[in-house]
């Protein structure tokens, strides 16, 4: 009777849960989808307001939210690795002090270390350069279960090389591959190592934390201005404000060559971290859903094996099995 009580109530509880991700999970499609973009070649970043927030003007409500996000998205993390067959790759893009480690931060607050891996990529090493551009990304890529997250990643190939083109000297190639094609040969490299890692199971989705000039600086200022923060601060971040046309044009050309239906890139406004956020998680929250993760079925053969380790815990009596509990006589 204790058996079958205890069996309605985890039912109930697992019912409820479901329920809540529901919910938060219509919610994320709402407020994700907007900044989504599955067909890049109409994509104009002049159209994105950087400091938007789709109707969302209550900071708390979205901390709320926010919130709720991080518990659900905790629950379909743990399905993803039982399961053991999808990956979630998360890539992050942005310009200097848009809050890509925050975003990480708080986003991913919820979820096991142990089935979540980041990776960050910044100046390549030697080693990196000498082998082709994709390497030292796909080494990290993650394993089915996991939640990869790219801090930087291989578009860095078609924005920082794209901007200061002196950098692609290092990367030792043939001469006569460095013709005017390079960057319309990398979208379509790029777009097929995606469409290659998706039919792997490997799921992908992009963001662009689409900061104004107007905020990094004054983020900038935040960082020299408060000693607790000054050593966030890099004086090449202020020399590549200079060419901030150059990577506006370059972002602009990433997202309309490489969103995809099946790899889309989200631009999201970067301007009110929080909201930022939100929307990320909405968004995450949302690939999740699509995949409609479900626990591992248990056969009857594993069942009769639960059933008797089961069994033979309920029987199991430590304190008559102890010897510290018998006295000395």
């Amino acid at each position: 009777m204790e058996e079958l009580e205890s069996g309605r109530a985890l039912q109930a509880v697992s019912a409820l849960r479901y329920k809540s991700e529901m919910k938060i999970a219509k919610k994320a499609r709402k407020l994700a989808s907007p900044f989504e973009v599955r067909h890049g070649s109409s994509f104009r970043l002049k159209d994105c307001d950087p400091a938007g927030l789709q109707g969302m003007h209550s900071k708390e409500k979205a901390k709320q939210l926010l919130q709720e996000s991080v518990a659900v998205l905790s629950e379909m993390q743990q399905k993803l690795y039982a399961q053991n067959q999808w990956a979630l790759l998360l890539v992050i893009q942005a310009m200097d002090a848009a809050g890509k480690d925050s975003l990480v931060k708080h986003v991913m607050s919820g979820v096991n270390p142990q089935a979540c891996e980041v990776a960050s990529f910044k100046q390549p090493s030697a080693e990196e350069l000498n082998h082709d551009y994709l390497w030292r990304t796909a080494r990290h890529l993650p394993e089915r279960g996991k939640i990869g997250i790219f801090n930087r990643s291989y578009y860095e190939e078609v924005l920082v090389v794209r901007v200061h083109q002196e950098f692609l000297a290092r990367q030792h190639l043939p001469p006569r591959l460095v013709t005017k094609k390079i960057w319309k040969e990398r979208y379509e490299d790029i777009c097929a190592f995606e469409k290659y890692l998706t039919r792997n199971g490997i799921v992908i989705r992009k963001f662009f934390l689409n900061v104004s000039k107007e905020e990094q600086k004054r983020r900038f200022m935040e960082r020299l201005d408060d000693p607790e923060k000054n050593w966030k601060f890099s004086e090449a971040d202020v020399h590549e404000r200079r060419y901030w046309d150059d990577y506006m044009q370059a972002y602009e050309d990433m997202v309309r060559h490489t969103a995809t239906p099946h790899a889309p890139w989200y631009v999201v406004p970067a301007d009110h971290k929080w909201f930022t956020h939100v929307t990320v998680s909405a968004a995450i929250i949302q690939t999740l859903q699509e995949m409609d993760l479900q626990p591992p079925k248990v056969d009857k053969e594993r069942r009769k094996a639960l059933d008797a380790a089961s069994e033979a815990l309920l029987k199991d009596n430590p304190k008559k099995d102890n010897p510290s509990n018998v006295r000395n006589t």
